[in-house]
């Protein structure tokens, strides 16, 4: 089913929007899940809590591609629950990993409204450095940040050995900190 009838399910308040969406997505969701929390318990439950958030967003949303839509929910919920998990000394594993290798690249985006404006322009600056790498880069790079896979999996997907995704993701992150410090965001 194309995402338009899907979407169109959800304006229609139809049940069947979330069977679409689970048989189309479900297999996306889980997999963004499962690599943050590597719980399949924790993952089928933020997957289900994606759906839920989906049915009460559309309408008035009306996202233009619903495997994003969905995947940002997914992620989203997916750390706010590694998150709550850690604080209860219950997490770990790749997101930690993920996150302390970006820790030194990107800067907080604190809590008054000059630092929220000047955090959207780090995330906007970031999407243009990604946009600017070459598809292998690239594709590294979300695999790794956005989707938060280990390196072992990103060297299967690829068909680069680790050694070559961690000096890629190295040579990319030195990059990434070199062009934020030249734009004035480090």
């Amino acid at each position: 089913m194309k995402d338009s009838d899907i979407i169109r399910l959800y304006f229609e308040r139809s049940e069947s929007a979330v069977e679409e969406t689970s048989q189309k997505y479900g297999g996306l969701c889980y997999s963004i899940a499962f690599n943050v929390l590597a719980s399949d318990e924790d993952a089928n439950e933020c997957v289900n809590d994606a759906y839920l958030a989906a049915w009460n967003s559309i309408p008035p949303e009306k996202p233009s591609s619903l495997g994003a839509f969905l995947g940002k929910i997914t992620r989203r919920l997916s750390i706010d629950r590694w998150r709550s998990k850690r604080s209860q000394k219950h997490g770990g594993g790749q997101v930690d990993s993920a996150l302390e290798e970006l820790e030194q690249c990107i800067p907080d985006s604190g809590g008054d409204p000059q630092q929220q404006a000047e955090y959207k322009e780090l995330v906007q600056a970031i999407g243009r450095f990604v946009k600017g790498l070459n598809s292998s880069r690239q594709k590294v790079f979300i695999c790794r940040y956005w989707y938060l896979d280990s390196i072992s999996d990103i060297a299967e997907r690829t068909g680069f050995s680790e050694t070559k995704v961690r000096s890629m993701l190295f040579r990319t992150r030195n990059k990434l900190r070199e062009m934020l410090s030249k734009e004035g965001f480090i």
